[in-house]
């Protein structure tokens, strides 16, 4: 049987998160591990704040790796902020302005549709620290 992958976002073997992690230093920057239908599965690495944005037609969920996590979210009744410890999730539903924010750096698994920018449909200055990125490669 041929290890060769189904398309090309698609690994023939397990990946090891801790492994994928390790390949990479840049922060604010998601790789794509692997591919599920429509979706990317993307890891990150995360430290300091990010920006505030919103996805207009896709929800985003999250998971803590590694470190913690912190989600300032805009909502209807005021501001507020969710704090997700190692391996916790957590869905920011779409249309609602968010910013994610690690004081002592996180590791992140992220599942967002294929083609989806890390800063959102809209979104505050990007500040150089951020890359403004659909995903890359492993």
């Amino acid at each position: 049987m041929s290890t060769e992958p189904v398309h090309d976002r698609t690994p023939a073997e397990p990946v090891a998160l801790s492994e994928a992690l390790a390949t990479f230093d840049a922060l604010w920057s998601p790789r794509i591990v692997t591919r599920v239908n429509d979706y990317d599965v993307r890891i990150a690495k995360v430290a300091g704040d990010h920006v505030w944005h919103v996805h207009d037609d896709t929800d985003e969920f999250f998971q803590v790796v590694e470190g913690e996590l912190l989600i300032a979210l805009r909502e209807e009744g005021g501001e507020r902020t969710v704090a997700l410890a190692r391996g916790s999730v957590f869905v920011v539903p779409r249309g609602v302005w968010h910013r994610p924010s690690s004081a002592g750096g996180a590791s992140l698994l992220l599942f967002e549709p294929s083609g989806t920018l890390s800063v959102g449909d809209r979104h505050d200055g990007v500040p150089e620290h951020v890359d403004a990125t659909t995903g890359h490669r492993l």
